[in-house]
């Protein structure tokens, strides 16, 4: 006889038979060792089989759900980017035609801009312009375009227009959106840092913001759409996420989706995406993990794609002011290019200083309750100047294209007002014209060029920060573009009649194009809009995309890190940053050091000597009485602790969530009434047949908010602040809750620190 089965295979056996009884019975009566393994084995594979086959299905539908959770971060971007180009197009669609609607009307049809009306007239390119089916309103009132009256006409329906558009944009803003005025960058990045501003990004600050833009930009105010256009794509972006149950419950992933649409914005404001994805990383971002650099950049690609798609220019070009220059650059020029380096610094450090102490004015005087006033002033004033000079009378993107552009033949610009010799032949090397004596109308030009500099540097101060949609890059990159053709003609005229001197001999023979001045305006805007901004890299990159020259990056960086340097030494802050801290907002500059040997519990709220923490406690409190403390502060949020005696913290409950949880509490419970208890605890307390029902609340606290010892240095809990964009912290001292660090304490602890007075930090 077989001796007996042992007890381990009896066991192995009974593990196989939980879910093949049937085939448990036929094992139960087998007494060979040899019959069991075998039919165990059988068991086994067929087990295995069903098993796979349950993890098969299960993993599929795991699979498809892992799928579609990474795949909706990519369409959200995918969806950004045909939203924000798509507006971006129609922008600049209807600036293009509003401003030229100050000049006049296309008879053929009023909604063409005056290029679009003149593309079919085939006369010489000196008399484009002035193409029977476009009519200036001088020539549809009185008939005719010469004299006097017909100029004063023009004047008058040019400043109606300015005045009309610019009332239309102040007055949408002050009654539908407030949020819609300025530039949008400044609480872009105080959003990005942790603190919410409500309403800021829905969808009325998008609609009148991209009205309101258009309005203000073809008024003729000296404004641009750059930093708006940030502000639209980041509206566009907050927007989409409630379509996706990933984004909007999460406040973290919803950041980074608002650093994807910053390069959005600057992609499509400038046509240049890689520079707007260094943008975002550079200068508005607080965190930007790699993920976040990839869908930043697949967002900027499909908005420059849209925007290419729409053709607002017409030109096939994602910008106005797209160039190409055919001359290179020698090393003699560096010299020049880092003297506009420190005009662009220059410029910077004062205009950050006269604007803030403008808009400063504007806060704490009475003439900030009247913006509407201001603004039709201010465009009044503007349209009066700007006429008669048709340099500041065109648009700022006109205005940097006329100076960027390189002379050619057939060129009737009077930037192009040169006087050909008669011994020189016809063009230079290559594509490019030789240098040329300068003529009367170049002359009459610098003449303009040099007014319409003093007009945009003391305008620009006045215009941004009223109560409409302002950015700043085209009037920054307008100063300096001015600064730079001016000195660029300079020293074309230098090296034409001097020549043979020690500059320029051996480089720059007669004959020969030698300087591009088009070049100097190129670096000239660089410098100034890095002087106002502190942009660096991103600055270089963009500036790059516009022209397509790879052999002026050194050009450009040269002036880009001059300006910064300059600017830096006469003021650390750059233009949004003064405005942040302006407007009081709870931001925590990541470039600013902090050297002092205070801790957390110097910084944290209550001090010494004040009263005690506002708690919640676990359990004990009722309805009325949480009711009654939310009534009584105006805190954000509230410590919740095991009892008022231990003060052992267990979680942290935000106000919101607690106002709309014993709302709804009360609508839709039997019961709960202002005597129920409020319980944050993991299991509820016996019931009392007298009591009312208990109002459990433990699933609306956070049950691990971030904490640090009483111990902690104070640059090490800034650090944890600008890192993580948290908006409150919590103190504790061996487990024992004894306050409370939030943003707004550590900025005060850092005004006092630099001999500041803490009070002074509003926080609006």
């Amino acid at each position: 006889m077989s001796p007996p089965i042992s007890i381990v295979w009896q066991i192995r056996v009974l593990r196989l038979c939980l879910d093949q009884r049937q085939k448990c019975l036929y094992l139960h009566f087998m007494e060979d060792k040899d019959d069991v393994k075998r039919a165990a084995l059988f068991i086994l594979k067929s087990s295995t089989k069903v098993s796979i086959t349950n993890k098969s299905r299960e993993s599929t539908v795991a699979l498809l759900h892992r799928i579609s959770d990474a795949f909706s971060g990519w369409l959200l971007m995918l969806l950004v980017g045909l939203m924000a180009g798509a507006l971006a197009g129609g922008i600049d669609i209807a600036a293009h035609w509003m401003t030229d609607l100050k000049g006049g009307v296309c008879l053929v049809g009023f909604w063409f801009n005056h290029e679009h009306c003149c593309w079919t007239y085939n006369e010489t390119f000196q008399e484009r312009d002035r193409c029977p089916q476009w009519k200036s309103w001088a020539e549809l009132i009185t008939g005719t375009s010469e004299g006097a009256f017909p100029y004063i006409m023009d004047y008058l329906m040019y400043i109606f227009w300015a005045l009309l558009f610019s009332f239309l944009a102040v007055t949408l803003v002050r009654a539908f959106a407030p949020y819609a005025c300025g530039s949008g960058i400044p609480e872009i990045k105080t959003i990005l840092s942790g603190f919410i501003i409500r309403g800021y990004l829905g969808k009325w600050t998008l609609i009148i913001k991209t009205i309101t833009l258009v309005l203000a930009v073809s008024s003729g105010l000296s404004l641009g759409k750059e930093g708006p256009l940030v502000h639209v794509a980041c509206c566009c972006a907050n927007i989409l996420c409630h379509l996706f149950t990933k984004y909007r419950k999460n406040e973290a992933k919803r950041r980074e989706v608002l650093s994807a649409a910053a390069a959005v914005g600057v992609s499509v404001a400038f046509g240049a995406p890689i520079g707007g994805v260094l943008f975002s990383l550079e200068e508005v971002s607080y965190y930007f993990p790699l993920k976040t650099l990839w869908r930043s950049f697949f967002a900027a690609l499909v908005a420059a794609f849209t925007l290419r798609s729409i053709n607002p220019f017409g030109n096939s070009r994602l910008v106005l002011f797209y160039v190409e220059f055919h001359a290179p650059w020698h090393l003699v020029e560096l010299a020049p290019f880092i003297l506009l380096g420190i005009f662009g610094g220059l410029w910077g450090a004062l205009f950050i200083k006269a604007n803030i102490a403008w808009c400063r004015i504007r806060k704490t005087t009475r003439l900030g309750h009247y913006p509407i006033t201001e603004v039709l002033v201010v465009a009044a004033l503007t349209a009066l100047v700007s006429y008669p000079n048709s340099y500041t009378r065109m648009s700022g993107s006109e205005l940097i294209s006329e100076l960027f552009n390189d002379c050619s033949l057939l060129d009737s610009s009077q930037l192009c007002g040169y006087v050909q010799p008669a011994n020189m032949s016809e063009t230079g090397a290559g594509n490019s014209l030789a240098d040329r004596p300068a003529g009367p109308e170049l002359y009459t030009a610098l003449w303009q060029l040099a007014l319409a500099l003093i007009f945009k540097m003391t305008i620009t101060v006045i215009t941004f920060g009223m109560k409409v949609p302002s950015g700043l890059f085209i009037p920054s990159m307008a100063v300096g573009a001015i600064a730079g053709r001016l000195l660029g003609v300079g020293m074309e005229q230098l090296a034409y009649y001097n020549h043979d001197s020690i500059l320029f001999k051996g480089w720059c023979s007669a004959g020969a194009d030698c300087i591009t001045p088009g070049l100097y305006a190129m670096v000239g805007a660089a410098a100034c809009l890095g002087g106002v901004t502190r942009m660096t890299v991103s600055l270089v990159v963009i500036m790059f995309e516009l022209t397509g020259g790879l052999e002026y990056i050194v050009p450009l960086m040269a002036a880009t890190m001059t300006s910064k340097w300059v600017a830096d030494a006469l003021g650390r802050e750059g233009i949004y940053e003064a405005h942040i801290r302006l407007n009081g907002y709870p931001f925590l500059e990541a470039k600013e050091e902090i050297e002092h040997n205070s801790l957390a519990v110097d910084v944290m709220t209550p001090r010494r000597g004040d009263p005690a923490l506002t708690v919640l406690t676990q359990e004990g409190m009722t309805v009325g009485e949480v009711e009654s403390l939310i009534e009584s502060t105006r805190f954000s949020g509230f410590p919740v602790v095991v009892s008022q005696e231990s003060q052992r913290l267990v979680g942290f409950v935000l106000r919101r969530d607690l106002l709309i949880s014993i709302d709804n509490a009360r609508k839709r419970q039997d019961g709960i009434v202002s005597a129920s208890q409020v319980v944050f605890s993991e299991h509820l307390p016996p019931p009392s047949p007298e009591a009312p029902p208990p109002l459990p609340l433990r699933g609306i606290m956070d049950l691990s908010p971030f904490t640090v010892t009483d111990h902690t240095p104070i640059d090490i809990t800034v650090d944890i602040f600008r890192k993580l964009g948290l908006r409150q912290c919590l103190v504790t001292h061996n487990g024992k809750l004894l306050g409370i660090i939030t943003k707004k304490d550590v900025l005060k602890h850092m005004a006092q620190i630099a001999n500041r007075d803490p009070d002074s930090i509003l926080f609006n």
